[in-house]
């Protein structure tokens, strides 16, 4: 488990970390789940939630009992069952699953709509039945009131499929020639059709007609002038009976009330990348969008971000657990994750132990969102000849975040390295000079009237007449430091490095003639007042005394 902060809201993903193989023995996975901190903290509320390679599309029925799920490779469908917390069935298609509809309450009754243009029908013993269309499917939904369901796809004709005759009905016929998506107002029934060039068109079945068009596109254009392509239609959702969630492919999302042809709010990804779904909170006034790179959650009034979930891989798909704050993700990547935000809702019934766990989960370390990333915004971007910011979001270079973006601190550094090699140099140098205007005042400052004042200040006159305080000339130790003084009078003609020792000084060797000098005429006074003993004889022997003056010169030699 991997809990976050994003806008002081906790988010927590549930089974983040890696995956133990199934083929491994018992004895090698129980190992591996003591050693790996990342298996260990994985909470799998149910078992084997993931597929061989992708998962494309999941949906939850409407009892609230199952989580159907479709992916590749081999095409196939999940199912599972909450109640068991692992997997009822699995079953294999033929071709890739575009997009799948429940029929029933429960498992029993599902139809999916197949990248080969076909539609096939499963029932609870498995495939019932298999159909071809005349064109290529993109999206299908089913119609209670009528029974029929609903397919668009690349042409201007709307299939109705009546499930009680078995039979097609006549299409209804778009203005335009490629259709995405479809919805249906579960208030009063209405058929909304996502089309190619931006429109949403409202179908009534009751007349067979069409009552009304939103130009979704016009109201892109007034929000955002940078729009390269066409705005087209390809996310779609209602709420109510009034409101209606419209996402396109240049990544805005847009909020009609029906009534009114202008959207009363817009949000901006701010990725350039094509809305995938839309949903809301059963609630508080909160949408949820989702392109391939981030889930943003924001309040419909007025546009103002409260959440969203990063991609660690690219989202395909979501889905919103009825009345709770559980939402499960169709990622490029075998596992399905697992999302629980507890300020959006309750845990499920089913897992009413999850707070317990994450209770104990707060106890250990969390990772914090961001913690390597740096903010930056347009401008800075243009500043490192970064224009290209599709590109840059598509590679998963940059986050969308508030009125910029989140870049990682190192391709940061890099980039800001190239663009402006000598930086560093240039701030190293102003450093250096703001170091030393920073030490300069701190020296002491000598004020020569001052110290004359103080020389001549009454309380110091006594001392300075008295005879103890005068210098004789006469003495040894002024004979020593004269020359030390004479050579700190005489300007300097010679600069010597600071590394060099004391002796190299003149005036150090001034000093040294000086005390030899002096040596040498202690010494001769010594012999003046020195006397030669006499000779004396011991026996047939002489002796003679020499002087100790001679024993310290020879000494000394």
């Amino acid at each position: 488990m991997q809990a976050s902060y994003n806008n002081d809201v906790k988010i927590y993903n549930l089974n983040a970390g890696k995956n133990i193989p199934d083929f491994l023995p018992a004895a090698k996975r129980k190992k591996l789940m003591k050693s790996d901190a990342s298996i260990q903290n994985q909470i799998r509320l149910i078992q084997e939630l993931d597929m061989p390679d992708v998962t494309t599309n999941i949906k939850i029925s409407n009892d609230e009992r199952y989580i159907f799920a479709c992916g590749t490779y081999k095409p196939r469908m999940k199912c599972f069952d909450v109640h068991q917390l692992s997997m009822k069935f699995e079953r294999c298609f033929d071709s890739e699953v575009v997009a799948f509809e429940v029929l029933s309450d429960d498992y029993t009754k599902l139809v999916f709509l197949q990248c080969d243009r076909h539609i096939e029908f499963h029932a609870a013993h498995g495939k019932y039945y298999r159909m071809r269309i005349p064109k290529f499917g993109r999206d299908l939904k089913f119609h209670y009131p009528s029974a029929d369901l609903i397919v668009v796809g690349t042409s201007n004709e709307i299939y109705r499929l009546n499930l009680e005759r078995g039979q097609f009905l006549q299409p209804f016929l778009s203005d335009s020639n490629c259709c995405n998506k479809v919805a249906i107002n579960p208030e009063h029934q209405l058929l909304l059709v996502g089309t190619n060039d931006g429109r949403v068109e409202a179908w009534d079945h009751r007349v067979k007609k069409k009552v009304g068009t939103l130009d979704c596109g016009f109201g892109c254009i007034k929000n955002n002038t940078n729009l390269d392509t066409v705005p087209s239609i390809t996310a779609l959702n209602c709420q109510g009976a009034l409101t209606v969630g419209v996402g396109t492919v240049t990544g805005q999302v847009l909020l009609y009330d029906i009534r009114s042809n202008s959207p009363f709010t817009v949000k901006d990804h701010m990725y350039g990348l094509p809305i995938r779904n839309i949903e809301f909170h059963y609630s508080m006034d909160l949408v949820y969008s989702m392109d391939s790179s981030v889930i943003k959650i924001w309040n419909k009034d007025n546009g103002k971000m409260y959440t969203s979930i990063e991609a660690e891989d690219a989202f395909n798909d979501f889905c919103v657990f009825p009345n709770t704050g559980m939402i499960y993700t169709a990622n490029e990547s075998p596992k399905m994750l697992t999302y629980y935000i507890p300020s959006l809702g309750p845990a499920p019934k089913w897992c009413g132990n999850l707070d317990s766990h994450i209770d104990d989960f707060e106890y250990k370390n969390t990772q914090t969102l961001y913690e390597n990333y740096k903010f930056v915004t347009k401008e800075e971007l243009d500043e490192l000849d970064l224009q290209n910011t599709p590109f840059l979001l598509e590679k998963n270079l940059l986050r969308a975040h508030m009125h910029g973006y989140f870049m990682n601190l190192k391709l940061y550094n890099k980039f800001r390295a190239l663009k402006r090699p000598f930086e560093f140099e240039e701030f190293k140098k102003q450093k250096i000079s703001s170091k030393i205007q920073e030490e300069r005042p701190k020296r002491v400052q000598v004020n020569p009237e001052a110290s004359i004042s103080s020389i001549v200040d009454d309380r110091f006159k006594s001392l300075l007449s008295r005879d103890e305080f005068k210098i004789d000339v006469n003495s040894e130790l002024y004979a020593l430091t004269n020359p030390v003084v004479a050579s700190l009078s005489k300007p300097k003609l010679i600069e010597y490095d600071g590394n060099s020792s004391e002796d190299e000084k003149p005036w150090g060797k001034e000093v040294g003639k000086a005390m030899k000098a002096r040596r040498q005429a202690a010494f001769e006074d010594r012999i003046d007042k020195e006397t030669v003993e006499p000779q004396q004889t011991r026996g047939n022997k002489s002796m003679t005394f020499v002087p100790r003056s001679n024993k310290f010169n020879k000494r000394k030699r």
